[in-house]
């Protein structure tokens, strides 16, 4: 009887245990050592095929896939989404430095006043407008002041000069005056005339009109409205814009390497864009032979290129010095690169619709791509536009039902 009793009591206590390893939640289970066998038992993953062949758990398995990003082709492409093969090519080494744009000489011209004078805007004259050769800017009047109107006192000057001289003129051939006095007032009489054929050419009854000595766009008004003006003062100045010049001001523990410098990129403020000489006809002038004064201990580089684009001169730009060139080197371009808290990241594209994002170390930097150190190898397939669109799919993928085999 109490055989019957104990054998009853183990056969209790073994069903009551093999109905805790078959339960739900799996509790005192050896993930890491025991094989999923369960015979008779149904796990239904949610419509997910993966094929473990030679796992022992299936979430060994899916942390395979856990940093694969899904991004259908379809939304991709809607997204901007490219990607290119990593090839190795041609890299410059790059002296970062910044420096100024400015207009190229013979290519700026200043009006100045021709006469003294209160300052009045001849219509709506505003800095960066177009403007042509000979159309008034400014005028100048001097009604209503001690001295009188210049071109009146131009006038009365030349006026009686001509009468003087005329009369000597007459009186010259009888030797009634002499040849001294009458040369003197010939002089006088051509001298006022010259006066006043430069002063009562842009004259009209409102004041004396300044106009514009050269074709292009008003750069700066050094004047404003009813400003005291003298004679000769600057008042507007015209640039052409068709070249400028872009000047960088390199430290001195680089001299040694400006010989080497052939061209340059430089980025704007204003638009944050990026431009290459190369692509602007540039050229390189010269470089300073010694550091500048006023405690800069800085060397000028000086390029010449044509202004195609928007670019304003006088505007401070920061410059990227191209030097010596460097074969084989991998460089991707800025819109390939994500930054997260310092680190630096780009993605591959594994197939047609999967991506990893890849840690990379950077190198230098010339405004427009960057040099790639580690992190990526010839032949891999990066993300080179809308990598921040794939960084977004990113955060909505996390281990998605796709199975690929790589």
């Amino acid at each position: 009887m109490k055989k019957i009793l104990f054998m009853g009591v183990m056969g209790l206590f073994l069903l009551g245990s093999c109905n805790s390893k078959s339960g739900d939640g799996h509790e005192g289970h050896n993930h890491e050592t025991e094989k999923h066998e369960h015979e008779g038992c149904e796990h239904d993953h949610e419509g997910e095929d993966h094929n473990h062949e030679g796992d022992d758990h299936g979430e060994v398995a899916a942390a395979g896939h856990s940093d694969e990003i899904i991004l259908p082709p379809a939304k991709a492409q809607a997204a901007g989404v490219k990607s290119n093969v990593v090839e190795p090519g041609i890299f410059h080494q790059v002296i970062k430095t910044s420096g100024q744009v400015m207009a190229a000489q013979g290519d700026e011209s200043v009006a100045v006043a021709t006469v003294a004078g209160v300052v009045s805007f001849r219509g709506k004259i505003i800095e960066g407008m177009s403007i042509s050769k000979g159309a008034p800017l400014v005028i100048l009047s001097s009604k209503n002041m001690a001295d009188g109107d210049p071109v009146e006192r131009a006038r009365i000057a030349y006026e009686v000069s001509k009468k003087e001289y005329e009369r000597m003129k007459s009186l010259v051939g009888n030797k009634i005056v002499s040849e001294k006095d009458f040369a003197q007032a010939e002089q006088a009489y051509e001298n006022a005339r010259i006066s006043y054929e430069a002063v009562a050419k842009n004259s009209s009854a409102s004041g004396q009109a300044v106009v514009s000595p050269i074709s292009g766009y008003v750069k700066s008004l050094l004047v404003k409205e009813g400003d005291y003006v003298a004679v000769g003062q600057p008042l507007v100045s015209i640039t052409q814009n068709r070249k400028l010049f872009l000047r960088a001001d390199v430290s001195e523990k680089y001299y040694q390497y400006l010989r080497t410098i052939g061209s340059a990129n430089f980025c704007t403020p204003y638009n944050n864009k990026v431009y290459a000489l190369k692509d602007l006809d540039g050229r390189l002038l010269s470089y300073g032979k010694a550091s500048g004064g006023d405690g800069g201990y800085y060397v000028p580089v000086t390029f010449e290129f044509d202004n195609k684009g928007d670019i304003i001169p006088g505007s401070f730009v920061e410059i990227f010095l191209l030097s010596s060139p460097i074969e084989n080197v991998i460089s991707l371009p800025h819109s390939a690169l994500t930054e997260e808290q310092g680190s630096f990241f780009v993605y591959l594209q594994l197939d047609e619709e999967g991506y990893k994002k890849q840690l990379v170390t950077l190198g230098a930097d010339n405004g427009e791509s960057v040099q790639i150190l580690s992190g990526v190898k010839a032949g891999d397939r990066v993300v080179t536009e809308g990598a921040y669109q794939v960084k977004l799919a990113s955060a909505t993928n996390a281990i998605p039902a796709h199975s690929h085999e790589h």
